[in-house]
């Protein structure tokens, strides 16, 4: 008989059919109910207990939603335990395989307690070439939140593996490098950047990651990452040039604003949008006026200036973007 603190664990799952594989949607409506009976210590408990012996991937999934409300630590003990599969004996490779979205969920509660001791069982999974991708990508987000350096070089390992079979595991690595800001991360960064310079198949999104990462990094007096990002304006990839203009924006880099603005002239419009609305955050409204008075800017670029001055600026200068919006349409 399983009781703690005078709770006979095992009595309440059998009464109120927890363990059940069949009735799912049963079983939830039941864990709903126990909010109306139960305090939270004796909720925790019973859901430590639902954790650890329930054989429903839809339930555990559900139960671990619940808990994430309280994120009491001895439920973080169970979390671990299900995302390295310690609860699953018995059951062969295939049946073991419908455990995947549990322990991705896991993977993502845990995240949520900050704790430092779930680093080593989340690097485990992340570190086997054998897991799941899904989980593997989980534990890298869940790794970036946590904080702790400790993770750095594995990540940093996932991120410059070229033998990786995943490249949305490389994104997620270089994702939670970002979060961590720590600046060893820095050279295999900016390297990704340098060797994948016109490349657009399946490495796009994984540049966008590294872009991110660096922006995050904020490095103002680092000439090599400022140069990288510089680099990518030229990138094939309209999204690239557009996160790069936004990490560079950030950087605080004093030649930032004079490299911002040769996009203005880029062929794609969505490129020569975001390039002057990072203009105007480093400027103001002078960039605005300039250019709508330039004839070398597309009249697709003056009118998102006189839109950003009727959503930005004074009645008056209102006044005077509706004047010049009428001489444009005319």
């Amino acid at each position: 008989m399983t009781e703690e603190n005078g709770l006979n664990l095992e009595a309440i799952a059998e009464k109120y059919n927890l363990l059940a594989t069949l009735d799912v949607d049963r079983v939830m409506k039941q864990l709903d109910v126990l909010d109306l009976i139960f305090e939270r210590e004796d909720l925790i408990r019973i859901y430590n207990f639902v954790l650890t012996n329930s054989k429903s991937p839809d339930v555990l999934i559900y139960v671990i939603s619940l808990a994430d409300r309280f994120r009491n630590h001895s439920t973080l003990a169970v979390l671990i335990d299900t995302l390295l599969l310690k609860n699953t004996d018995g059951l062969n490779p295939k049946e073991k395989e419908y455990y995947t979205n549990v322990r991705v969920m896991s993977a993502k509660a845990i995240a949520n307690y900050r704790d430092t001791s779930a680093v080593t069982p989340l690097l485990y999974c992340l570190n086997n070439k054998d897991e799941n991708y899904k989980v593997r990508f989980a534990c890298a987000d869940a790794l970036g939140k946590i904080g702790d350096k400790y993770a750095v070089a594995p990540l940093i390992d996932v991120v410059q593996d070229e033998d990786e079979k995943s490249v949305y595991l490389r994104e997620s690595a270089a994702s939670a490098l970002g979060m961590l800001g720590d600046m060893r991360a820095v050279d295999p960064l900016v390297s990704i950047l340098e060797t994948k310079q016109g490349i657009i198949d399946k490495f796009t999104f994984l540049k966008e990651r590294v872009i991110e990462a660096l922006g995050k990094l904020r490095l103002s007096d680092n000439q090599r990452v400022f140069n990288a990002l510089k680099m990518t304006l030229m990138d094939p990839s309209a999204q690239i040039r557009i996160n790069a203009i936004e990490a560079i924006m950030e950087s605080e880099h004093p030649e930032s604003y004079d490299v911002i603005k040769g996009c203005l002239l880029d062929d794609d419009d969505e490129v020569k949008k975001n390039a002057l609305v990072a203009l105007y955050n480093l400027q103001g409204r002078s960039v605005l006026d300039e250019i709508i008075r330039e004839p070398i800017y597309s009249d697709i670029l003056k009118m998102e200036a006189v839109s950003m001055i009727d959503e930005y600026e004074t009645d008056e200068d209102a006044e005077f973007a509706e004047k010049f919006k009428e001489e444009l349409d005319d």
